[in-house]
């Protein structure tokens, strides 16, 4: 039953690689690094955690990833991975470093940009270096078929600039009544900013099926009754020990745990984000991302 299973999967996979191909040979614009933030409504939810093996994940599945740690209150990407960034925004705004010389390698190849106070600085930043950032960052089209954008959490002025200007937003909360009201008032907050906003949402740490699927359609219908929007259910991760385990080591539980609950739901959840891909509308790439960061920043 689990061979058929994944026979299934990868067949879904091979007709959306093949159906991608088809549409990128029309349409060069979808070609475009697609940019992706992840955020929450309050912190302490397992959203940098999420964002990581989120990021392994897809890449298993042949995607380029990368990662640019945006969470200027507790920029944390580098513990859960177990590596320490040499390279920070800030030496390519500042030293006009070249793109590829600040991003950290981690494994299965993925890419991690640290943001750290070079976001700050986009505020400051002259004319002339400003097109040479431009310039550099037009670099990551070519590089990641991804871009996972982590957010800091919550409404402040920082993590809705990055959540605007991103194609799609991962909204990530637990079944705590607290962290389910917040992360309405994030979704609310940024469909009166934005009202063509693509909106997802996972719900980490369930203890059973039904808790994950009771949150996601409280949810879901609360945002369809009072803001008309259709919120896209992601899928749920289970509340698994392996997860904490897997933190205590510094190592990402899909690597660390490649068959447990949680590694499993993450697996659902990526093939579910690449096989629900808009066809529609192009993706805006990384240049159209950073361009409008420097614009809410200034």
């Amino acid at each position: 039953m689990a061979d058929q299973a994944e026979k299934l999967r990868q067949l879904a996979l091979n007709l959306k690689k093949q159906a991608e191909a088809e549409l990128r040979e029309k349409d060069p614009r979808f070609n475009r690094t697609r940019v992706i933030a992840v955020t929450s409504g309050k912190g302490g939810v397992g959203k940098t955690n999420f964002t990581i093996n989120l990021a392994l994940t897809l890449t298993k599945l042949g995607k380029k990833v990368l990662v640019f740690d945006a969470d200027l209150g507790l920029a944390n990407v580098d513990v859960v991975l177990g590596v320490t960034p040499k390279y920070t925004l800030y030496n390519l705004i500042k030293d006009e470093m070249n793109i590829r010389d600040i991003i950290t390698t981690g494994p299965g190849g993925l890419g991690i940009i640290a943001g750290g106070s070079g976001i700050q600085e986009l505020a400051n930043i002259s004319r002339k270096k400003l097109n040479t950032f431009i310039k550099s960052l037009q670099e990551l089209e070519g590089m990641a078929d991804i871009l996972l954008i982590d957010t800091g959490a919550g409404l402040n002025r920082n993590v809705l600039a990055f959540v605007q200007a991103a194609d799609e937003v991962i909204v990530v909360c637990t079944p705590e009544p607290t962290s389910i009201t917040d992360a309405y008032g994030l979704i609310k907050a940024l469909h009166s900013k934005k009202p063509d906003a693509r909106i997802s949402l996972v719900v980490n740490r369930v203890e059973n099926m039904e808790e994950g699927k009771n949150t996601a359609n409280k949810l879901t219908m609360v945002s369809q009754r009072f803001l008309k929007l259709n919120l896209e259910q992601l899928g749920f991760i289970w509340d698994d020990l392996h997860v904490s385990k897997a933190v205590k080591y510094q190592e990402p539980f899909v690597l660390k745990y490649p068959n447990c609950l949680a590694s499993t739901c993450m697996k659902g959840i990526a093939d579910k984000l690449l096989t629900g891909q808009d066809t529609q509308k192009p993706p805006g790439g990384v240049k159209s991302f950073f361009n409008k960061i420097i614009g809410f920043f200034s």
